[in-house]
């Protein structure tokens, strides 16, 4: 049995008082935090299980060994035999990995054995281990009699791999220093690896700047990009460079020239001699996880939303169930499949450790999401860990369906938009009592008002002594929901302090509902009338499709439907620079972006005599006759997203619509735009 020193002195202070010690009064008699005693709690649990012993609690909150009592003679016996160690596996085999990446190539395994304090056996499983890990990022680790111990791979992948192994085994202590640097507390090497003062540096400079570019970044990628910025700098600092030469190119993206901005920086304040091969890597992490809020991306990408459509389609039939107009669900998979593409095409696979509990739970879902990814994206390769994710995203949708749910619980989940909706939709399926479920960040909760919460739950130990919470796991199997509702039981007067379950007579029970529906039906009136009244087909015989822009822009101030046009111009060329537009085998590109100087949505096109070239959505230069043009606010309502991404999805759903946004007969496409309006109607704004 592997146990630290604390953890035993937590076990032995339960049994010894049965009931007397809660989790705070445990913090204040071993000195550490209340988090800390409740990490350590829940190791406790799975060890006690061996002895088919648990942790509970009386009704004042106070802990025991829940148990037959031969079986708790039997743990006390055990823990006197066992020396504790304060070391786990995964931190010895973290500083084994650290070892074999910076002073490589070759090592003797009495050196590596003694180095780590470990036996000979012990060192060859950790190095089993080990090889396992690094063979998932192309690295070979070879174990020869009389040569020793070597590994060969390129710096890149040493990279992925130690920043990966960081990420999935210690992130709940890397929030904790990120927290701790935060408070400005001093702290040691953090995992007796990364500098403090260049992790410190790297956060600081990544908050200030991610808000002044309005980068959204999901808690997991922001924590992953501090990771590979502080890991990239630690290793070039030692000569350890990267040999791979990337394509000249990717210096021209919005995406590079900010982490070209953000590495400037770092080496003038840090004087950490950055390279450009170190941008470059940089880069394809941000790109790999740069889109994460599903409200940016409504209409981005009109070739993958409609792929996306298709998928959404064709599992809905096979499961007998109608998602096709669930938009949340689209725009999900949206936002998750751009920078997942990315990554699959860059060979940056991510690695899911939620993948073989997914394949469980969701067995038929699995296989069909399967298939249906590898129908329509043919030429793409789903790793299993990147379908368990997209699987995540419909499994949501699904329990979505299922919920008739008074308590308002909020939940901190930093794994993905997915994770995050999936982990909402299970505790209202299966806690009745909670009818509402906030989902926020770490970031975003730092500054919430929990006065509103009556309950907060969580998928990592939060870095906050002053937060009574409960902490569960991303899938919430019946132990947690166990959990959940056991504090419920005992905490039934502090969770409901706030609630009035017999509304005043003279109070509708359903008004805000009624609210919602009236704020609804006018978003959608206003959005499908404002596009009506301003639709226009200009013709034009050059091809300066910028200066066609530009006036079309003018003219749309000119009638009072925007402001400040030299700031929407500027917003679409920083689109351009992000990616092609033109849409791949058509004549049609579609120009978009949002902005504060518009005022309503607007969207028009313009047909040119001679063909312009533009590049694609695929990377190719392609000819476009006609150029699309969308404009929206910087703040736009749910129905008006989905209005948008209804156009830009419809522009290419069939050969006949292609037919029809490419004829710039104003006529005809007026008359499509009216028939999707009319569809959504009556499918969905009356059906819901």
């Amino acid at each position: 049995m592997f146990i630290t020193s604390r953890e035993k002195s937590i076990i032995d202070l339960i049994v010894k008082t049965s009931g007397k010690h809660t989790v705070h009064s445990l913090a204040t008699y071993l000195n550490v935090s209340v988090r800390t005693i409740q990490r350590d709690l829940k190791s406790i649990e799975k060890m006690l299980q061996q002895f088919e012993l648990g942790v509970d609690r009386t009704g004042n909150e106070g802990l025991f060994i829940k148990g037959k009592n031969e079986q708790i003679y039997r743990l006390i016996q055990h823990l006197a035999s066992v020396d504790p160690t304060d070391e786990t596996p995964e931190e010895r085999k973290l500083k084994l990995l650290v070892t074999l990446l910076h002073e490589g190539p070759s090592f003797k395994k009495q050196v590596l054995a003694q180095q780590l304090g470990v036996s000979g056996a012990t060192l060859t499983s950790y190095l089993d281990d080990i090889a396992d890990w690094l063979s998932k990022f192309s690295i070979t680790l070879t174990r020869k009699r009389g040569v020793g111990i070597e590994l060969v791979a390129h710096e890149e992948n040493k990279r992925h791999a130690l920043a990966s192994y960081v990420l999935i085994y210690f992130y709940e202590d890397l929030l904790e220093s990120l927290y701790l640097l935060q408070q400005g507390k001093k702290t040691d090497h953090i995992l007796g690896y990364f500098v403090p003062e260049y992790f410190g540096a790297i956060d600081e400079l990544l908050q200030r700047e991610a808000k002044k570019a309005q980068i959204s970044l999901a808690d997991s990628d922001y924590i992953g990009l501090i990771v590979h910025i502080c890991l990239s700098m630690q290793r070039t600092e030692h000569h350890f460079l990267l040999e791979l030469d990337y394509p000249i190119e990717n210096d021209q993206t919005a995406e590079f020239q900010w982490m070209a901005k953000i590495c400037r920086e770092l080496k003038e304040s840090l004087s950490i001699p950055i390279t450009e091969n170190d941008i470059y890597f940089l880069t394809v992490i941000l790109r790999g996880s740069k889109v994460q809020t599903d409200e940016s991306v409504y209409y981005d990408s009109i070739v993958l939303g409609k792929l996306l459509k298709d998928v959404i389609n064709e599992v809905s039939a096979k499961l007998h169930v109608n998602l096709a107009d669930d938009f949340s669900l689209y725009r999900g998979l949206l936002a998750h499949m751009a920078p997942a593409i990315y990554r699959l095409k860059q060979q940056f696979d991510l690695f899911n450790p939620l993948t073989e509990d997914i394949k469980r739970k969701y067995p038929v879902l699995f296989i069909v999401v399967k298939q249906s990814l590898e129908r329509h994206f043919k030429d793409i390769t789903f790793p299993e860990d990147e379908v368990a994710f997209i699987v995540l995203h419909f499994g949501s949708a699904l329990l979505m369906r299922e919920e008739k749910v008074s308590i308002k619980a909020v939940v901190v989940c930093p794994t993905g938009i997915g994770t995050s909706k999936m982990l909402a939709s299970r505790i209202k399926n299966e806690v009745a009592e909670i009818k509402t479920v906030d989902i926020v960040s770490i970031k975003d909760f730092q500054t919430e008002d929990l006065e509103e919460y009556d309950l907060v739950i969580s998928t990592v130990r939060l870095p906050f002594t002053n937060i009574d919470y409960i902490l569960v796991g991303p899938l919430l199997d019946d132990h947690d929901i166990e959990i959940i509702q056991q504090h419920l039981q005992r905490n039934v007067e502090r969770v409901t302090r706030n609630k009035h379950y017999l509304a005043p007579d003279n109070q509708p029970a359903r008004l805000p509902a009624i609210r919602i529906l009236l704020q609804e039906i006018k978003d959608v009136y206003s959005s499908m009338e404002a596009i009506l009244d301003h639709f226009n087909v200009f013709h034009h015989s050059g091809d300066d499709y910028w200066h066609v822009l530009e006036e079309m822009v003018e003219q749309a101030e000119h009638g009072g439907l925007l402001a400040n046009p030299a700031e929407v111009i500027e917003r679409l060329k920083e689109r351009e620079h992000t990616g092609g537009l033109g849409i791949p085998q058509t004549t049609m590109a579609l120009y978009h972006c949002r902005a504060e100087g518009v005022h309503e949505l607007i969207f028009q096109v313009a047909h040119f005599e001679q063909p312009c070239r533009v590049k694609g959505m695929d990377g190719e230069v392609m000819p476009v006759k006609n150029l699309l043009l969308m404009l929206a606010p910087e703040n736009m309502s749910n129905r008006e997203q989905e209005i948008l991404s209804m156009i830009s999805t419809s522009l290419i759903e069939s050969d006949r619509a292609m037919m029809v946004f490419s004829s710039a007969n104003e006529t005809m496409i007026r008359q499509k735009l009216e028939e999707l309006f009319l569809d959504y109607l009556q499918n969905q704004l009356i059906k819901d």
